[in-house]
């Protein structure tokens, strides 16, 4: 699916998918968390390792871990966990590629001495450049953290505009103003590209 393009309606989750209630029955049965696990661990993993590479399998269990952690505090009127996990991935992700780019510091201002063209770019570019690809990570380099994640969220994460402001816990017309305002950056950047 191209980031510049609307994804088409994802049905419901199906009445026997109800996340809340396995949820609810893990803090009584631990064991029970694992029908999360299961609906939701290819998504998520999926989601993690598109913008992480290998380490994003690791950010992937790391993300259930978290939530098996906290699902004491899981909203339970929420019958789709989906979001609250993509939410828990993507705070992961951006802590990883913030402890990544602090580590490679040293290493990008050696670079920065041979290429001065490079100083400019932020480690997280630099980082999600590797992963992504040169052209699709300079248009994303161009986001803001907070834009980059909304756009992927409904990007890769496939989630609808409601999830996405249930996962990263902002008001809907936030997302729509990210989304649009990412999307506008990508088409603009890929436009200037192909001139």
């Amino acid at each position: 699916m191209a980031l510049t393009e609307e994804l088409p309606a994802r049905a419901a989750p199906r009445a026997d998918h109800d996340d809340s209630a396995a949820i609810a029955r893990s803090l009584r049965e631990p064991q029970a968390f694992a029908v999360v696990f299961d609906r939701h661990w290819g998504r998520i993993h999926a989601f993690c390792t598109a913008r992480a590479g290998a380490a994003g399998e690791d950010l992937a269990a790391e993300a259930f871990r978290v939530a098996f952690t906290r699902r004491g505090r899981y909203d339970l009127a929420f019958v789709d966990a989906g979001p609250w996990l993509y939410g828990i991935a993507t705070n992961l992700l951006r802590n990883h590629f913030r402890g990544a780019s602090r580590g490679s510091r040293a290493l990008e201002r050696a670079a920065a001495l041979d290429d001065a063209g490079r100083a400019d770019i932020e480690p997280l570019a630099l980082l999600e450049a590797q992963m992504l690809g040169p052209e699709l990570a300079a248009a994303l380099g161009q986001l803001s953290a907070a834009d980059r994640d909304a756009l992927l969220l409904r990007a890769w994460g496939e989630l609808e505009y409601d999830e996405i402001a249930r996962a990263m816990d902002i008001p809907i017309g936030t997302v729509r103003s990210r989304i649009f305002r990412a999307r506008r950056r990508v088409r603009d950047h890929i436009a200037e590209e192909e001139l």
